[in-house]
């Protein structure tokens, strides 16, 4: 099985949202397990969220997220300035900001940051499917 989403969007804060719930409906119908599925929508909310938040340069970014058997890949690309995930310090527990890569790195399988100065910057996440038995994605990704 093979499912990939592709989205180009406006650098605004609706744009999450409606990101969040594209993926979600997805990973629900392929029958994903809901703690994985809160899993993968609080990973890209987070990610999107950044680019939002500190990408200046721009107006569209792109995710792309990849659905292969039982592997989530999401990719999340900005056009701003680009930053050094090693210099960001993490936020404080109870903080309303600054614990988005914390955040990330907690739940993704596996998170990777690619600097591309002047260019942006793309964040891709990993993160392993459960799915429950029977559901389309159960069977799809058994073949």
């Amino acid at each position: 099985m093979k499912v990939t989403i592709a989205l180009r969007l406006p650098r605004d804060a609706a744009s999450v949202s409606v990101t969040r719930q594209i993926l979600g409906a997805e990973l629900e119908v392929l029958g994903v397990e809901r703690h994985i599925t809160e899993d993968v929508q609080l990973m890209l909310t987070e990610a999107c969220s950044n680019v939002i938040r500190h990408a200046t340069e721009g107006d569209e970014y792109t995710v792309s997220v990849e659905l292969v058997d039982d592997r989530c890949l999401i990719t999340v690309v900005d056009t701003g300035r680009g930053f050094d995930p090693e210099k960001i310090r993490p936020g404080l527990p109870l903080s309303e900001h600054g614990r988005g890569l914390q955040i990330m790195r907690a739940l993704a399988d596996d998170v990777r940051f690619m600097n591309r100065p002047r260019q942006g910057a793309i964040v891709c996440l990993e993160k392993t499917l459960k799915f429950t038995a029977d559901s389309p994605g159960h069977l799809l990704s058994a073949r």
